[in-house]
């Protein structure tokens, strides 16, 4: 007899998911990444599953069908996806390091999920990813001259 009473998770069976056409499903796949990672429309936190409904004339079901069917995962998951990931980007570019959590999380839409997705704060991501990026302020300038060049040094001469 088993110790835990352990079975597996079903997934749920959707009957909307099986009505949408196999065609229909490519088009609006095709056309819910251009919007949301080409239009870069994962930037807006206003910008919800309905809105991108009507902005592809179609209904919330169906734009609820092909997230889950295509890329296994429900809408804000997939749009948190793209959020933490452009996170990640920037809190390792030097060129957004003066920028503090709350700016960055402003900028992409997301704290919270990005906890859940990596099981660490954005603060304490960035502390070691750039702990571990070599540091460009230590190193001393290389000086002298490139190799090949034309100035070459003046011959020294003793006068007596």
């Amino acid at each position: 007899m088993a110790k835990y009473n352990i079975t597996e998770k079903k997934e749920k069976d959707a009957a909307y998911r099986a009505l949408v056409n196999p065609k229909l499903m490519d088009e609006l796949e095709r056309r819910i990444n251009d919007i949301i990672i080409v239009q870069k429309k994962f930037r807006d936190k206003s910008y919800s599953a309905k809105q991108l409904a009507e902005d592809l004339n179609t209904n919330t079901r169906y734009i609820s069908a092909v997230v889950n069917v295509r890329f296994h995962m429900n809408y804000t998951s997939y749009v948190n996806k793209f959020r933490i990931q452009e996170a990640m980007s920037m809190l390792v570019d030097k060129r957004y390091q003066e920028l503090n959590m709350e700016e960055i999380s402003d900028l992409v839409g997301f704290y919270a999920a990005f906890f859940r997705l990596n099981g660490v704060t954005p603060r304490d991501y960035r502390k070691t990813r750039v702990a571990t990026l070599p540091s460009q302020e230590g190193k001393p300038k290389k000086r002298g001259r490139k190799t090949g060049s034309k100035n070459k040094p003046k011959a020294v001469t003793r006068e007596g």
